[in-house]
């Protein structure tokens, strides 16, 4: 049962509106969640199930040029890297970091997503729900207003997906000091800091089944502690069926900075060894899965065994770059934080489980029932 079925509110809403919004919602496998001269997953034939391509999803919609160290790092372990962006900054991605975000798109290495179309109806009215039920639930009254505020832009927040449903969500923000009246350029809006972070972690859970259709299977990473605390917050809230189920596999130094090499030698050893790594990162999510899954009385001898395997193979991952790039000092540490219910057991959760169902994907081919974020840092010196 939601966590709404006592309110009609949110409900008479979603319940209101126009029909003609049922046309411009439908899901279209995958078209239009790029723009134009991006390239679109080509559809397969019935029968075949289309094989899935593991992506980061990073959470801004673009990252500077100084910054980019982390995103060469992070293409040793997926294959390829996905942003958000809204249609009025398009380009910013490529004019914000030209030497290589603009490389990586030609490459087919990054993709970017339009929040216009990935972020439709059925998206906009899980966040709204969410976001609803938090509210109600006093779980931002005590957010520090000293934080300030950041601008999200509307098609984030299900402006385009459901006008109806963001409008209602952004007027109870407001009234709550959470969200402050939207920017002259009709496009983005102020969210208290910590709020913004929350929902940008959010996003990424709520359409990962929608970017199915388009064949990604997003694996949302970002280098921002604070992210991963929102994120832990969430699924730990008595609001979810995740709470009690929240597992960290802490951060492995697992390969070098690979900021100061160049990125067609990056490229050589990715095709080399990409292999090993990608695995590694699948592993952390079976790690994760299973230890959520794994009764309380049972955690600590399996935590202590599972650690050491994965803490065993960063170490070997970390030697294998640093022997081929020959950077011995600033390493790259890859570590995850989330939840997971125990689907091969059946639905421990029963009623309980419509409040979080679209958050964890319970209907995703990959990861289903969990929800996770991948945290990743560059660390100066090697400290093993």
């Amino acid at each position: 049962m939601s966590l709404l079925a006592s309110n009609g509110d949110l409900r008479a809403v979603r319940g209101s509106l126009h029909v003609a919004l049922a046309s411009h919602c439908k899901l279209q496998a995958g078209l239009n969640l790029y723009a134009e001269g991006d390239e679109v997953a080509e559809d397969e034939p019935p029968s075949v199930e289309p094989t899935l391509r593991e992506v980061a999803y990073l959470h801004e919609p673009y990252w500077y040029a100084g910054e980019s160290d982390w995103v060469k790092s992070l293409l040793l372990f997926f294959e390829g890297i996905a942003i958000l962006v809204p249609d009025y900054m398009w380009d910013r991605p490529l004019e914000s970091d030209p030497s290589l975000a603009a490389p990586l798109s030609d490459l087919g290495l990054l993709t970017r997503l339009r929040p216009e179309s990935l972020v439709d109806r059925s998206v906009a009215g899980d966040l709204a729900e969410l976001l609803d039920g938090l509210m109600r639930r006093g779980a931002f009254s005590k957010l520090n207003q000293e934080e300030g505020f950041a601008d999200i832009s509307l098609s984030r927040l299900g402006w385009d997906g459901d006008p109806t449903l963001s409008e209602y969500i952004i007027e109870e923000l407001k009234a709550r000091g959470l969200a402050k009246k939207t920017r002259g350029d009709g496009v983005s809006i102020p969210l208290q800091r910590e709020l913004r972070t929350l929902v940008l972690i959010t996003l990424p859970q709520l359409f990962r089944l929608r970017a199915e259709q388009a064949g990604l299977s997003l694996q949302p990473a970002t280098r921002d502690s604070r992210s991963i605390k929102a994120l832990r917050d969430l699924l730990n809230s008595p609001a979810m069926p995740t709470q009690g189920n929240v597992v960290v596999a802490d951060l492995e130094q697992v390969c070098v900075d690979l900021s100061s090499v160049p990125l067609d030698d990056v490229l050589a050893f990715r095709t080399d060894h990409g292999e090993e790594y990608r695995s590694y990162a699948r592993e952390l999510r079976r790690f994760m899965r299973e230890m959520a899954a794994t009764p309380a009385a049972e955690q600590s001898e399996a935590l202590l065994d599972r650690r050491e395997a994965i803490a065993d193979e960063a170490d070997r991952l970390r030697r294998l770059s640093r022997r081929s790039m020959r950077r011995p000092l600033a390493t790259f540490g890859l570590g995850l934080a989330g939840g997971a219910l125990n689907l091969a057991m059946g639905n421990p959760i029963g009623a309980g489980i419509a409040f979080g169902s679209g958050f964890l994907g319970l209907q995703r081919r990959s990861d289903a029932g969990s929800a996770y974020s991948y945290l990743f840092t560059i660390q100066d010196r090697l400290s093993r």
